[in-house]
Order: structure tokens, then C-alpha cells, then sequence
């Protein structure tokens, strides 16, 4: 009896028409027919243009990142420069600014007028009016470099410096340090603003009474909801290396008196009682599924018979991939080492499994930015 080769058999590949029609397209030979001729030259001209602009992405993002470096654009806030000024301030010489500047242009963040001067153009403003934009541009260059060999980040043979900027994530134990914990809590902080105002865009707190945000940081989330809804309490649950920065936050709030904090690890402390809503804020897709379970079942346990559950984070399309949760945020999960962006059909799955019922996602309107789920825990 033969023994079993140790070599994995490839499937043979079955060519259905598109396939064939594919291959038909990636022959040099159609581009250039497709290209010349009339009925298809607009498609293959669109085609071209939008492969370009995928190849070229990795030099737009170094691009925006010199921008935020030298703080072109805020400079430009002032008004319209000449690039000898900017060049003389930023240090750099005429010449590489005037680059610079072109290709700030070209990305639509600046305009150049007919007397040779530069200003803001409407993305360029809208770029520094974003909270926290500009600290994860600039926490890009730790990413940028785990991916600079994409292959061997695939094949999990890169030490990335992501998994050590994120060391919450495999435990308190991990994260005791508080400079550490609050550089990452910094960061989230001022991307938060924009994810606690879709997600409260989306779900309705109208009936809730006390909100417990798990994994909550400095309560960015937690303040806005109460701030929102004038008779809700809110508890912020984390790590205790952010319980000071958590605590001084809270305590200038409008709503201070509403907000309270309790120091913690979902990992390995029980979660605090007395919530009618538990929000888990961009907390599950920092996760792998086995610690997603046993948080999910943490919370299904503490709510009360009829409590919610509200998840907002990005997430992936699921079967139509979604251009940022499957490539931005798939591939970060990927450099930390830990947790993945998953779909709302998944998630609901990991709910439903937890006991939870009446589970509805949102039609998110900025999905680049977050998507929101609720569940209920049944009433017997």
C-alpha cells in the first residue's frame, strides 16, 4: 500500500469563461488593442490609470508624511506662501520643496495659484481638522517599516515594531508599563471622537441608563455618549496604567459627575455589574476569536435580561471586501501580531454563539472610520 507523500498535492485549476476571459486581458498583446481601440480605450485608460495609482500608493503616503513632518499645511494656514518661504522655514531647499509642494498639489491638499504661490485646498484643511489624523500619520513610520517586506510579514517571519507598541493586547501583564500604555491610549484618544460620533449616529442610548465601556482608554466614547444623553451613567473599564490620564479627564468633563472609571483587565478581572449597555469601542478586532469568545460570554453574563451590547469598529466587507477594513486594517492586525478585522456576519455569529439575540448591524457612513453592531441578552 503506497504511503501518503508529505508533499502538498495542488489542486488543478478549472477554467470556467471568466477565467479564460481573464486570460484573454492579461495578455500584453489585448492591452495594447484595448488601448487603441475606440470602443475600449476609455476602460483600459481608466484601468491603467488606477493600477498606476495603487503602485504609486506606498510614495503618496511618504509624501503626506513629509507634509505632517515640516507641518506644510499648517504653515499654509496663514495664507498663501511662495515656495522660497516655505523652503526657508521648513529647511529644505527650493527645489525638493517645490517638489513637495507639486505633489501635495497633485493629491489635491494644496493649490497653486497664477502668481506661483501655494495654499490650502479643502483636503488639506479638512486633513488638519481631523482629530488624531496627523499623530497616525505619523505613527505610520513603525508600520511602514513592518511592511517593508510584505512577504516575510505574511509569512509571520518579521519581529514588528507594532506588536511592541500594542502590548495590551496579549494581556495586563504585558502592559504594565504606563508610558507605554499611555502612548497607545494618547493615540486612540484623538481618534475616538469620530468613531463615538458614528457609532451614537447610528445606535440609539435613549433608554439606556448606564453604559459600561470595556477597553473604554481615557472615555473618549463614554463622556460623549453621556454628554449625549443627560441621564446616562457611564463606567470606563481598563487597564489601571491609564487610570490617572482616565481620571483627569473625566474629572474637567461637562459630565464628570456621570463618568466614573474602574481599573481592570477583561483578560483576567471580572467585569463590573449594574450596566444595562456594555459598548465594546474597536476592542474585538484587537483580538484573536478565542479571547473574542470569552469576553462576548463575559458580557452576555453581566447584562442584565435584556441588556445590549453595542460593537463599533471597522470591519471587513466579508464577501465584497471593503477597500479599509480588508486592506489598512487587515494588514495592521497582521503587523500587531494579534486579532484580526472581521465582517458583520462573523461578529454576529460570535454573538449569537454567546447567547445573544436581536443582532442588527448599521449602515455605516463612514466605514473607513467604523461600523456599529448591537445585540440583546434575552429575556427568559
Amino acid at each position: 500500500m503506497a504511503l501518503a507523500s508529505d508533499t502538498p498535492v495542488r489542486p488543478r485549476p478549472s477554467f470556467n469563461l471568466r477565467t479564460r476571459f481573464m486570460r484573454l486581458i492579461a495578455r500584453p498583446g489585448f492591452q495594447r488593442w484595448a488601448s487603441a481601440f475606440a470602443l475600449t480605450r476609455r476602460m483600459a485608460a481608466k484601468d491603467g490609470a488606477e493600477l498606476f495609482d495603487i503602485v504609486q500608493g506606498f510614495v503618496k503616503s511618504q509624501v503626506l508624511f513629509a507634509l505632517v513632518e515640516l507641518r506644510v499645511l499648517h504653515r499654509l494656514m496663514e495664507g498663501p506662501q511662495t515656495v522660497e518661504t516655505l523652503a526657508v522655514v521648513s529647511d529644505v531647499s527650493v527645489d525638493r520643496m517645490d517638489r513637495l509642494l507639486r505633489a501635495a498639489t497633485a493629491m489635491k491638499l494644496t493649490r497653486l495659484d497664477r502668481k506661483g504661490r501655494y495654499s490650502l485646498a479643502r483636503k488639506g484643511a479638512a486633513l488638519i481638522g481631523v482629530p488624531g489624523l496627523e499623530d497616525m500619520i505619523r505613527h505610520h513610520a513603525a508600520f511602514y517599516r513592518d511592511l517593508s517586506d510584505p512577504v516575510a510579514l505574511l509569512r509571520d517571519e518579521v519581529d514588528t515594531e507594532l506588536a511592541a507598541f500594542w502590548p495590551y493586547v496579549f494581556g495586563a501583564d504585558q502592559a504594565e508599563d504606563v508610558e507605554t500604555s499611555n502612548r497607545y491610549s494618547d493615540l486612540m484618544a484623538r481618534s475616538q471622537e469620530m468613531v463615538a460620533a458614528d457609532t451614537l449616529s447610528a445606535v440609539n442610548l435613549r433608554d439606556t441608563t448606564h453604559l459600561l465601556d470595556v477597553g473604554g482608554g481615557y472615555g473618549v466614547f463614554a463622556e460623549a455618549a453621556a454628554l449625549k444623553h443627560p441621564d446616562l451613567h457611564a463606567t470606563v473599564f481598563d487597564l489601571p496604567a491609564v487610570q490617572a490620564q482616565a481620571r483627569e479627564r473625566m474629572g474637567v468633563s461637562k459630565a464628570s459627575d456621570r463618568l466614573d472609571f474602574v481599573p481592570g483587565s477583561f483578560r483576567d478581572d471580572p467585569l463590573p455589574d449594574g450596566a444595562d449597555m456594555i459598548s465594546l469601542i474597536r476592542v474585538l478586532y484587537d483580538h484573536e476569536d478565542n479571547t473574542v469568545t470569552d469576553l462576548l460570554r463575559q458580557v452576555f453574563d453581566v447584562l442584565p435580561e435584556g441588556g445590549r451590547l453595542v460593537i463599533s469598529e471597522p470591519m471587513s466587507g466579508g464577501n465584497r471586501p471593503e477597500i479599509a477594513g480588508d486592506v489598512y486594517f487587515s494588514f495592521y492586525c497582521l503587523a500587531m501580531k494579534t486579532g484580526t478585522v472581521r465582517g458583520p456576519a462573523r461578529i454576529k455569529d460570535l454573538c449569537q454563539a454567546a447567547g445573544f439575540v436581536k443582532i442588527a448591524d448599521f449602515p455605516s457612513r463612514r466605514p473607513f472610520v467604523t461600523t456599529a453592531l448591537t445585540a440583546v441578552k434575552p429575556k427568559k
